[in-house]
């Protein structure tokens, strides 16, 4: 599939403020999975600079800095042509020793994996959520350590046992909150579906991006869901607000072993505490590759 994204943020403040250096998640990643084929970004007030950088996950960042001057609005508006290719998301072929769990890591694979085997608390604590840990072990003894039924199973429980509600802004819930109110938002979903993952011992991080949607539907919102690094497979989606494994219809934009790494946008303003309103708008407009080809003929 071929999409065209078209993404505004805009932000009021309740009295001019002064902003300082902001850093900007908005460009799609490229890899195996999909091609950001063109990518702009217009910021308002214009930027007296900005920098693209590359952060530890692998992410092409955008930080930009302003004059020292009052303002009372900051928009932000990207727009991307993003071109995605799995179509299958279970084509892959697993590590022979990786089929079951607990998994074995190599010791080399092990250090790289570590930052997304410890728990979401907040301060950096290696502990894992106990609720999560408790459904990792239900579900690992349902499907007989299985490591493909577990990340289906686990998909379906969150899927089928919690509602979803929506919640523009905020952080996640704590893993084990939205597992035991059987309610949360796409990124609490997702925030619960790593944290039983690492509970296993399976690596796993969030990833903040769009999702194609329903085409009856107008409505769009940033998304977000899980991904789990597979031996022999490589990291591969899983989203439990709609209980599927990812494919060509999910957009990524950033991932990291922290959702707050993930986040859209992030900066301050001075003074500090002036209370702002967010706004958005969000059209993604999907286009088949036979369409494509169609329209350059």
């Amino acid at each position: 599939m071929r999409y065209h994204i078209s993404h505004t943020t805009h932000y009021t403040y309740e009295q001019p403020v002064i902003l300082q250096p902001h850093t900007i998640r908005l460009r799609p990643r490229s890899d195996s999975s999909q091609t950001v084929e063109s990518f702009s970004l217009t910021v308002t007030p214009t930027p007296k600079h900005q920098s693209y950088f590359t952060d530890l996950d692998g992410n092409e960042l955008i930080k930009v800095w302003f004059e020292i001057e009052p303002t009372p609005s900051l928009t932000v508006h990207a727009e991307s042509h993003v071109a995605t290719h799995r179509t299958n998301p279970f084509e892959y072929l697993l590590e022979p020793w990786a089929t079951h769990l607990p998994i074995d890591y190599p010791a080399s694979l092990l250090v790289q994996l570590k930052p997304y085997l410890v728990g979401h608390r907040l301060g950096y604590s290696d502990s894992l959520d106990p609720v999560a840990a408790q459904l990792a072990q239900e579900i690992w003894l349902k499907v007989h350590g299985n490591l493909a039924g577990f990340l289906s199973e686990l998909n379906a429980q969150i899927y089928k046992g919690c509602q979803h509600l929506i919640r523009d802004t905020g952080d996640p819930f704590p893993p084990g909150l939205t597992w035991t109110q059987k309610a949360g938002s796409c990124r609490d979903f997702s925030v619960l579906f790593t944290e039983v993952c690492r509970a296993i011992g399976l690596a796993a991080r969030f990833v903040s991006g769009y999702q194609e949607g329903d085409p009856d539907n107008s409505e769009r919102h940033l998304h977000a869901w899980a991904e789990v690094y597979l031996p022999g497979a490589g990291w591969r989606g899983y989203d439990p607000t709609q209980g599927l494994a990812v494919a060509d219809r999910h957009i990524a934009l950033v991932a990291s072993s922290f959702s707050r790494y993930a986040a859209p946008i992030t900066g301050t303003v001075s003074p500090g505490g002036v209370h702002s309103t967010m706004s958005y708008q969000l059209a993604i407009k999907p286009q088949s590759f036979e369409q494509s080809q169609d329209q350059d003929q």
